[in-house]
């Protein structure tokens, strides 16, 4: 991993005031994990994470995830964050960047969507993502998770004409779709008990 990744998320933290964790040092597992924190900050959001490259690639999302394919939910690029902030949950104290209370709201791992071709699959299994950072730097990636409240596949695509950090996230049509469910609402809690 580049340490050089983590220089935005670090400069913005004050370590020995808050419970964040500082990482750069957490190696890769053995499968891409992806994380969900919903943020009580200034306004209420839903962080997704997704392991790509030793870094936790991570957009804020203010209505969560939907498991509704008609649902296009908006996802704001934000900093790389540390492979540790995959599990974290706790208060940021006031007066710090992102006060406020993380709740780890799901968690699990993530692959690339099987549309993509065999070789990408085969390097997929062995826990080299080289194509992931060219998906997201064409603007699209297609993903499957596979946690405890958000599974199947989804797609994030960049919206080009509203800027480089606006994506969409969106729910493919799958077994794991349902219309008119409201994920967050229906399951509010974290799933770290």
């Amino acid at each position: 991993m580049d340490k050089d990744r983590l220089e935005e998320y670090q400069a913005k933290r004050n370590f020995s005031a808050t419970p964040e964790p500082r990482g750069g040092d957490t190696p890769p597992p053995a499968r891409p994990v992806f994380s969900v924190q919903k943020h009580f900050a200034s306004s209420l959001h839903y962080d997704l994470r997704l392991e790509v490259g030793g870094v936790l690639r991570s957009w804020a999302v203010p209505k969560g995830a939907s498991l509704d394919p008609a649902d296009k939910r908006l996802a704001v690029q934000v900093e790389d964050h540390p492979l540790d902030c995959a599990t974290f949950q706790g208060t940021i104290p006031e007066g710090h960047y992102a006060a406020g209370e993380v709740l780890l709201w799901d968690t699990g791992w993530w692959e690339p969507d099987t549309q993509w071709s065999r070789t990408f699959k085969e390097q997929a299994a062995r826990g080299k993502l080289p194509d992931v950072e060219a998906k997201l730097a064409a603007g699209e990636l297609k993903f499957i998770l596979h946690g405890h409240k958000l599974r199947g596949s989804f797609v994030l695509v960049q919206m080009k004409n509203r800027g480089p950090k606006n994506w969409l996230l969106l729910k493919h049509k799958d077994d794991h779709a349902r219309r008119g469910y409201n994920v967050t609402a229906e399951e509010p809690d974290s799933v770290a008990g």
